[in-house]
């Protein structure tokens, strides 16, 4: 994990750029070396994403916020049934470098909770898209998708964040 962070830093400050894999799925844009960003989810500035199916928006938080954070321990999520709005903090990714809350990219209420999570915190840093996922909303306003970024926006936001650190 080290080493690919400081590769991950060196191929920043340096400013190298991955060309497109052709061996990944093309569901997959690479926004640093290391770090992916799945095309057709919304981001928020805070480094969450959301995917709005239906009626159920799922939320976690990114490939990038995971890389940043190290190693998972502990996770804590609210209840189902509790309401989230957005911006606001609905738990705390522990991880071996720090404690971070996370916030909720859209309002809506709790329908479902990663359970998985508690008992593997780690699956946040395997598959932060799939099964570290954190939450299930019904979405109360789901015109608060407009104001997120789509994966070229987020791509671009890492990219300037991290150049500016």
């Amino acid at each position: 994990m080290a080493l690919r962070m400081w590769a991950s830093s060196t191929a920043n400050a340096l400013r190298i750029s991955c060309a497109s894999k052709a061996h990944l799925s093309p569901a997959f844009s690479l926004s640093r070396c290391f770090s992916s960003v799945l095309d057709g989810l919304k981001y928020a500035s805070s480094h969450e994403w959301v995917k709005h199916e239906g009626p159920v928006a799922t939320i976690g938080i990114t490939d990038h916020a995971q890389d940043h954070l190290g190693e998972v321990v502990f996770v804590e999520l609210p209840e189902p049934g509790g309401s989230v709005s957005q911006g606001s903090s609905f738990g705390a990714v522990e991880s071996v470098k720090a404690t971070s809350d996370i916030n909720s990219p859209i309002s809506g209420e709790v329908v479902e909770v990663n359970s998985k999570l508690t008992e593997s915190p780690g699956l946040i840093n395997k598959s932060p898209y799939e099964d570290g996922w954190m939450i299930k909303l019904k979405p109360s306003n789901p015109s608060e998708l407009e104001s997120l970024m789509g994966s070229k926006e987020y791509t671009k936001f890492c990219e300037e964040e991290d150049a500016a650190h």
